[in-house]
């Protein structure tokens, strides 16, 4: 979920002091700047509060039902986490019961029981139907300055929530140092709220139904000759990893050929969308073209975006772990022809791909977009010249104390987590020499992010070690992420198309066809 700092609205539970039987039915929208980054939908009664809120920019979904006291408490609560908004099944299940001044938690099978203070509520992060019952708890108890004791699930912490009556239609929520400036109805539900530490607000309208406006979907398009299926398994070092698998069309007890496609750095999800890219879907294209040409295709969320996030020592050496996890998974169903298995790996990905490989004799060939074997200090470096020098355009002095300053920092992020500092050190030079399958690299030639002589450099060293099935594609115009370059720099969302280019998917297409379908 998106979390705007210090934000945290109470997720007490409580009935109407008056109102009908009916539900009563909102969507509530919170707005960073100009940007919508949450769709809630509520239906409230005397004795039962549900919701259903939509994250726009991690396209996770929490669906939350309790129920409700006529003073604003709540004896018992459900809160369901799907990390993908399609899903059925969530990722997180917990529930809440309430006994005086405690709040137990359980969650599979155990419950926790956190001593909160007495009427404690639970919290929950950025929503406004739960702000509105905080308000109405603080309504129910009567005052100009009610403080309510909360918890903020799952397992805390716990903090204050002050409400502070501003007249009959107007009342100020302080949580830590941030004030919700809330506008109330004449029975005190929430019908709009600002936050200005924050840049943000609320606003409310009518009940809307039907799938939130921007959800992703991963089935495949109307009429495609393959079918998809949402799928999950756990690797040997416990985490659960998700994804769907694509698979083309068969005859009875055929067996196909199969990818499995590898992200790029940061939390992406299974078609290798970024969370501030939405409309980007590298892995979806490639997918479909496949599926079409009788190739199966397993893409996976990253850890942490829509899989299990694991622990913080994480490196790319354990990313390359699960995605042998996940080619072991495949040899496993009856489906895929265990010997025609091969890998796509986009940037962070064309590094994991020659890992698996060189440890995998019998993988049948090696995609690679936007890789690089070198380390990551020397592409860091790279990409710190660029900004200086064709972004900000710094000359003299000002260009060098600027590059002095991206050193510092970049020996202050070696030393800031595991991952940072396995990226900068590794060379994969060595590792690229023991690959034996055959190897395509793909590369962009306005790539700001990798240098284009990247390719020629990983394609060398492959066949440094006796690989003579090695080719390399550059393609005109295109940048990082295999989109028509606009000059925009590291500015990818003021691209015009988050296509990727075609000739690109067509690349790829063709040469796994001939080494995976012969």
């Amino acid at each position: 979920m998106l979390r705007i700092r210090s934000i945290a609205p109470s997720l007490a539970l409580a009935a109407s002091a008056a109102g009908a039987q009916m539900p009563e039915r909102a969507t509530f929208y919170l707005i960073v700047g100009s940007d919508t980054v949450t769709i809630e939908r509520s239906e409230r009664t005397p004795t039962e509060l549900r919701f259903e809120l939509f994250d726009r920019k991690t396209h996770s979904r929490v669906g939350f039902t309790g129920r409700l006291t006529p003073t604003g408490l709540v004896e018992s609560g459900g809160l369901s986490v799907f990390i993908n908004p399609v899903d059925t099944a969530p990722a997180l299940r917990i529930s809440a019961r309430f006994r005086a001044d405690s709040i137990g938690i359980e969650r599979a099978g155990a419950t926790n029981w956190i001593r909160v203070g007495a009427g404690a509520l639970p919290s929950m992060n950025v929503s406004a139907a739960l702000l509105e019952q905080s308000l109405l708890r603080a309504r129910a108890i009567g005052g100009d300055s009610v403080t309510i004791p909360v918890l903020f699930l799952p397992n805390g912490p716990s903090a204050p929530v002050t409400v502070i009556r501003r007249g009959p239609d107007a009342a100020t929520a302080r949580i830590g140092s941030v004030a919700i400036d809330a506008t109330l109805s004449p029975d005190g539900r929430l019908m709009g709220a600002a936050i200005p530490s924050q840049n943000a607000r609320y606003a409310r309208g009518p009940a809307t139904s039907g799938p939130f406006p921007g959800i992703k979907s991963f089935a495949p398009p109307a009429g495609a000759p393959y079918s998809a299926q949402d799928v999950e398994f756990r690797t040997s070092g416990g985490i659960t990893l998700r994804g769907t698998l694509t698979l083309p069309q068969r005859g009875a007890g055929a067996r196909v050929p199969a990818i499995v496609t590898i992200t790029g750095s940061g939390p992406q999800d299974r078609d290798a969308t970024p969370a501030t890219l939405q409309a980007y879907r590298l892995y979806y294209q490639l997918a479909d073209t496949l599926g079409r040409r009788g190739i199966a295709v397993l893409r996976l969320d990253d850890r942490g975006a829509g899989s299990d996030a694991g622990p913080l020592t994480a490196t790319t050496a354990d990313f390359a772990d699960d995605i042998r996890a996940a080619v072991s998974w495949l040899r496993s169903r009856p489906e895929i022809d265990p010997a025609r298995i091969g890998l796509v790996g986009h940037s962070e990905g064309g590094t994991i791909a020659p890992m698996v490989a060189a440890s995998d004799s019998a993988i049948a060939g090696v995609v690679i977009l936007g890789g690089t074997v070198s380390k990551g200090r020397d592409i860091i470096t790279f990409q710190q010249r660029f900004v200086v020098d064709s972004m900000a355009h710094l000359m003299g002095q000002q260009r060098e104390a600027a590059l002095a300053e991206y050193a510092r920092t970049l020996d202050s992020a070696a030393t800031a987590t595991p991952w940072w500092k396995f990226f900068l050190d590794y060379d994969g030079t060595a590792t690229a020499r023991r690959v034996r399958a055959p190897v395509l690299i793909l590369h962009g030639e306005k790539d700001y992010q990798v240098p284009v002589a990247e390719a020629e450099k990983t394609a060398s060293a492959v066949r440094g070690g006796g690989n003579r099935d090695v080719s390399v594609r550059v393609f005109p115009g295109a940048n990082h992420l295999f989109l028509p370059d606009g000059g925009v720099g590291f500015s990818y969302d003021k691209l015009p198309s988050f296509v990727v280019k075609p000739e690109v998917i067509g690349a790829i297409a063709d040469w796994l066809a001939a080494r995976l379908t012969r």
